[in-house]
């Protein structure tokens, strides 16, 4: 299965931990296809003083979509992570690791939702999945990752790192 998935960063050494992450991934989960280069952004869904470091990564794995949603779980709570929300408020994150696509599965259950439910609105995972799969087709909305991109808003003064 080829999986879309998304790292971010606003604590620490945002680049240290996404590489750290990304090597975790491709130790527990599967093979690392593609990875973006890293953006620097500002926080989406909360106010923060710290920007955030982000990537997209295209893994091939042999495991189911909740398998890979636990290992990531395991390794966001192996690096520091405790809690993905504050009283369902969004935080300040060591490293917060999102799937987004799993072979274009449609699912909906108590722990995961693929596609991503908010994937298609957030610049910070549309602009690193255009650099290492433009062409991907979102399941539902039928548009690929590119025409998506070009929905948003002009993107805040978002750099590679």
């Amino acid at each position: 299965m080829r999986a879309i998935i998304a790292l971010g960063s606003n604590l620490g050494n945002g680049a240290d931990n996404l590489r750290r992450a990304t090597l975790l991934l491709a130790e527990h989960v599967g093979r690392i296809v593609a990875e973006s280069p890293m953006y620097s952004t500002e926080p989406w869904g909360f106010d923060s003083a710290n920007t955030f470091t982000n990537s997209v990564l295209l893994v091939d794995t042999d495991l189911t979509p909740q398998q890979l949603l636990d290992a990531a779980q395991h390794i966001e709570r192996q690096m520091g992570r405790t809690a993905k929300s504050h009283n369902g408020v969004y935080a300040d994150r060591l490293i917060d690791i999102d799937l987004i696509d799993c072979d274009g599965c449609v699912l909906h259950t108590d722990t995961l939702t693929l596609p991503h439910p908010l994937m298609h609105r957030r610049a910070f995972v549309l602009q690193p999945l255009c650099d290492v799969w433009p062409q991907w087709r979102h399941p539902v909305l039928h548009r690929t990752a590119t025409e998506l991109w070009h929905t948003l808003p002009p993107p805040p003064d978002a750099c590679k790192c």
